[in-house]
């Protein structure tokens, strides 16, 4: 994909821009009804996922001076969400979710965040094994996003 601040890049507008993330992990049993694989069973996984929070300038007073955030505020909202829907349980029951794919899970995750007010909120990933991950971005971003053409098979 290609961003659209190549054209603010010409233009001189950018800005500095600082994004961090928190990483966690939870075990998860779920099952994809839609799915004509070995997923449409249940089964679990060992996920893991990270929650990005950017900000266009750092901390200048107080105990997070030089920060976007500090790490513990960032798990605060974080762990309650991971210890009461998603650590040891059912995501197809826990998260209201008939079908909680990779995408699904961390658009709900995003969603919980910003109802509880998380500053800078950019993006959830979440990783379902090594090789595989999904990513959803705020809406607000999405707009920034041009797709590219396709890619020859």
């Amino acid at each position: 994909m290609i961003l659209s601040f190549l054209s603010a890049l010409g233009s001189g507008n950018l800005k500095d821009m600082w994004i961090i993330y928190k990483e966690f992990s939870f075990e998860a049993a779920h099952q994809l009804p839609h799915h004509e694989g070995k997923c449409r069973r249940l089964h679990g996984h060992s996920f893991r996922g990270r929650v990005y929070v950017a900000s266009e300038q750092l901390k200048t007073s107080g105990s997070e001076t030089g920060m976007v955030m500090d790490f513990g505020v960032l798990k605060a909202y974080l762990n309650p969400l991971v210890k009461d829907y998603l650590d040891h349980y059912f995501l197809n029951e826990s998260l209201g979710l008939e079908n909680p794919t990779s995408e699904a899970i961390a658009a709900w995750i995003f969603q919980k965040l910003e109802e509880k007010g998380l500053p800078g909120l950019h993006s959830v990933e979440i990783l379902e094994t090594c090789t595989s991950a999904a990513r959803y971005f705020s809406p607000k971003l999405s707009s920034l996003i041009v797709a590219s053409p396709e890619l020859p098979s």
